[in-house]
């Protein structure tokens, strides 16, 4: 029996450990770091956006949490994020997935889902 990409990620402390590491990749990327410096300031509203990030993955990838953040239109709407630093955010993302250790079939099921949310996120 297969396990759900919930189980490969690692469950909630796994999800947990990508989203802070791919944030910590977003920081140090001039491409994109400036959506996300900002909040080192704002710890409160950083802890807000990873616990939706985790809550999103969690329940995207077959995981008992309920999402409870904005849909991705209405979350990315006028931010106006190109197609270009939208591939940037998913190279930190592999980085984050290849630092935990994530299988090529996990890293394919991830870039999955989040090819299939380009077009919610990108120049809106």
């Amino acid at each position: 029996m297969k396990n759900t990409l919930f189980d490969q990620l690692g469950g909630t402390s796994g999800i947990s450990r990508i989203v802070d590491d791919a944030v910590e990749a977003h920081m140090n990327n001039p491409a994109v770091n400036a959506r996300f410096l900002p909040y080192q300031t704002q710890p409160d509203k950083m802890a807000i956006i990873k616990q939706h990030t985790i809550e999103f993955f969690s329940m995207g990838s077959g995981g008992p949490q309920v999402y409870n953040g904005m849909d991705m239109v209405t979350a990315h709407t006028g931010m106006n994020i190109s197609a270009s630093e939208y591939m940037c955010v998913i190279d930190d993302i592999f980085l984050a997935l290849d630092k935990n250790k994530m299988t090529e079939e996990t890293k394919k099921d991830v870039l999955a889902i989040l090819w299939s949310l380009k077009g919610m996120i990108i120049a809106k």
